[in-house]
């Protein structure tokens, strides 16, 4: 199994990646695991749900390019992004707070996925980026939209453009990540939450209500969508293509 769902003490669902040998890069397991998190998360019990990754050198590296590579067409693709911006559509609109708890470098679709978190924690050091504009495609799982939505225009321009990795301290200037922490990873999240869920459950869903309503207002399902449908047409493209054979070959004379 390439994912862990716990319950720790303080009430949340704690979802880890464990993938650590392939840097927590999200295959269609993961994907399964995503889905059952979210699902799990949905219990009264639980009052809000962490995202984080194995070990403490990445929290996500993205699509695992290994797996991904065999789509070679719009088709082969949309199906992937689909489902996976599914995922995140359904994380983003949770109606309880959720952390992505960064403990490690977030590359690309991790990036997306913290980014469809509430709340953004890194440890101190790390380095996370969009880089999908060097793979010649965008951002592919509603990353991109959903960034837009969260950042002032001109920052997340800025992020996803120059697609560039940038340091935890840059990021957290610019208002992508809000906390650096330097101690471990789960003692500092927990320190975090601790005034959040000191609130009643009932307040705290009651507020996530006004943002996924002004979200539903926008139609942002549906820019999502036309997001993942023109990178599925650029993953069908040569230089992509290309990039992938590269990468791959890098991994292979390792």
């Amino acid at each position: 199994m390439s994912y862990s769902i716990e319950k720790r003490n303080m009430g949340y669902l704690l979802f880890t990646i464990t993938r650590s040998e392939k840097r927590n890069a999200i295959n269609y397991d993961v994907m399964h695991g995503l889905t059952e998190a979210i699902s799990l998360a949905n219990d009264p019990a639980i009052n809000a749900l962490v995202i984080t990754g194995e070990g403490d050198q990445a929290f996500c590296s993205g699509g695992d390019l290994s797996v991904f590579n065999q789509l070679q067409t719009k088709e082969e693709a949309y199906a992937m992004l689909s489902k996976m911006s599914q995922i995140l559509y359904s994380l983003l609109t949770m109606t309880k707070p959720t952390i992505a708890l960064l403990n490690g470098t977030a590359i690309g679709g991790g990036c997306e996925l913290a980014a469809a978190c509430d709340f953004r924690l890194a440890r101190e050091g790390i380095s996370a980026g969009f880089v999908q504009g060097k793979q010649a495609i965008t951002t592919g799982w509603g990353g991109g939209t959903i960034l837009a939505e969260k950042l002032p225009t001109v920052r997340s321009m800025k992020l996803l453009m120059e697609a560039e990795i940038q340091t935890a301290e840059y990021l957290r200037e610019v208002g992508f990540i809000d906390h650096i922490y330097s101690n471990k990873p789960i003692t500092a999240c927990e320190a975090y939450m601790k005034k959040l869920l000191a609130v009643d459950l009932e307040v705290l869903e009651s507020y996530k209500m006004i943002w996924i309503q002004k979200w539903e207002e926008s139609k942002l399902r549906e820019r999502i969508e036309k997001e993942v449908r023109k990178c599925s047409v650029l993953w069908e493209s040569d230089s992509h293509h290309k990039y992938v054979q590269n990468f791959i070959s890098k991994k292979t004379q390792k």
